[in-house]
């Protein structure tokens, strides 16, 4: 099969499995990011040789509690999510935050090309784990699940990836960060950002159908996206010349593993929550 037919179709599928997955029901959505979880764990620990049986059954034991302790069912059989305690959020939240400085710390050190043993299992809870539990709690607001703002941010991420692409392809000439990722140019960073954020007020205004003065917000979640989206790309792909490897995994034909394709939402989504957060204590 042609390359570009097989990248296409897998490309394809993933994109209509993430969307239905989302917008079916509650349970198919948490059964998807649980499967991600587990995908995303495998394939972190091929990439920094880490034995793989402990981290799975942590992934699995902590993602089912936390499945446990953030749905319940109605009399009616209808799912719904459960209120946490403010500690709670926060304390993922923070461990969350932290590995991410530290994995921003980890990107730009050119003399640490080895990923320690203590490190190895803090990025596997901070980077991998924790932010799959963020995504999974971002659909939810004060009116309940809303799949929407779950697909939002990522038709924000891909509008950032896809126009960072033809913006440097077409007019990129100087390198963004050359050691890790070549292809990457300053003029793609930018021109990714601000089709981001042409595309957050449509998306605030027409999609998720919000008044004219909390677009504001949308934008500023673009620029959470464009920015640290592109981070987290960096920081994936440092992991993967470490390890020498092009993909975290073979599993989508033609686009790598499963964090090839999360790895820019893993990052932004404590950065989004973080927001949310801090949206909620101003309002």
């Amino acid at each position: 099969m042609n390359e570009t037919l097989k990248r296409s179709i897998s490309g394809a599928v993933y994109i209509l499995l993430l969307l239905a997955s989302i917008q079916y029901s509650i349970e198919t959505f948490f059964i998807l990011f649980g499967i991600f979880l587990l995908i995303a764990v495998l394939e972190f620990c091929n990439l920094v040789h880490l034995n793989k049986i402990a981290p799975i059954v942590i992934a699995i034991l902590f993602y089912l509690f936390f499945y446990k302790i953030a749905i319940a069912t109605k009399e009616d059989g209808i799912l719904y999510i459960l209120r946490y305690s403010k500690n709670f959020d926060l304390a993922v939240l923070i461990l969350s935050l932290i590995v991410s400085l530290k994995c921003i710390v980890f990107l730009f050190d050119n003399k640490n090309l080895k990923v320690d043993a203590f490190s190895k299992f803090a990025y596997l809870v901070g980077y991998i784990m924790l932010p799959f539990i963020i995504i999974t709690k971002i659909p939810f607001g004060i009116k309940g699940y809303n799949p929407n703002i779950l697909i939002s941010i990522f038709i924000l991420i891909w509008t950032n990836d896809t126009f960072a692409y033809l913006v440097g392809k077409s007019i990129g000439k100087h390198k963004l960060f050359e050691r890790i990722s070549p292809k990457k140019t300053i003029e793609g960073f930018f021109g990714g950002i601000g089709f981001a954020v042409i595309a957050s007020y449509f998306i605030s205004k027409y999609f998720l159908m919000l008044p004219e003065k909390n677009t504001f917000i949308w934008i500023i979640i673009a620029l959470i996206v464009g920015i640290f989206g592109t981070i987290g790309d960096l920081v994936e792909s440092k992991f993967k010349r470490i390890s020498e490897k092009k993909d975290s995994g073979n599993i989508m034909p033609g686009h790598g593993g499963i964090l090839d394709r999360l790895d820019s939402v893993i990052f932004v989504a404590p950065i989004i929550f973080l927001f949310y957060q801090i949206l909620n204590y101003v309002s």
